[in-house]
């Protein structure tokens, strides 16, 4: 392991990998893409927080991800994190089914590890390419193949968690329109937007907070 300054002034020990992927990110997306150039796309995060992921996959008829980019506005070891697990989505032509299996701590371990107060930035990817998923799992009507990762199932419709909704609340929706627009939460089942509301109610006043798509709300 070799020293690297974070801001702040502290050292943080950093892998000649991570510092590899940091500066030549693999997979990274400059520009946005054209309109259906991708199945799917997912984001995580928050400006509050400070990172914010957004992923996009393109998948073939036997469900291998052919291409994955990305792109965040995050650290060096978030950075560093989603080039190398885009890096193994790819280089082995993985399907959905065995690219769900990488663990934060398979990126981790591919990376040489991190420093423990950005073991997080691990987690980032994971969560953006799970939130990819579900978005081409709902846009294939496969709503139980939904990833839902123990969060309570708001829309048992859709398979659409309370953790989903909340992620929609701190990415700017402020109403029970805006997260309809975004999820179709309740669209078939209006007796759920009730609880919909006291979700909002509960967190759109929290935006001096900072929010991560890592921590539990």
């Amino acid at each position: 392991m070799s020293k690297d300054v974070s801001s702040g002034g502290q050292n943080w020990a950093y892998s000649e990998k991570v510092k590899d992927h940091f500066f030549h990110p693999r997979n990274f997306m400059e520009k946005d893409s054209a309109a259906g150039e991708f199945d799917a796309v997912g984001q995580v995060g928050s400006l509050a927080c400070g990172d914010i992921m957004t992923m996009w996959l393109k998948i073939d008829a036997a469900e291998r991800i052919v291409d994955l980019k990305w792109r965040t506005f995050g650290c060096a070891s978030a950075i560093a994190a989603t080039s190398v697990f885009s890096e193994m989505v790819l280089r082995d032509n993985l399907t959905i089914d065995q690219a769900i299996k990488i663990s934060p701590q398979d990126i981790m371990e591919a990376l040489g590890g991190l420093p423990a107060r950005k073991v997080h930035c691990s987690v980032l990817a994971d969560k953006a390419f799970r939130q990819a998923l579900n978005n081409y799992f709902r846009s294939r009507g496969e709503h139980e193949r939904v990833l839902t990762d123990g969060s309570r199932i708001i829309d048992p419709d859709l398979n659409i968690t309370e953790q989903e909704v909340i992620n929609a609340i701190h990415q700017g929706a402020k109403s029970l329109a805006d997260i309809q627009a975004r999820l179709k939460v309740g669209v078939g089942r209006p007796e759920v937007k009730a609880e919909i509301e006291k979700i909002i109610e509960k967190h759109r006043n929290k935006e001096d907070q900072p929010f991560c798509p890592f921590q539990k709300n």
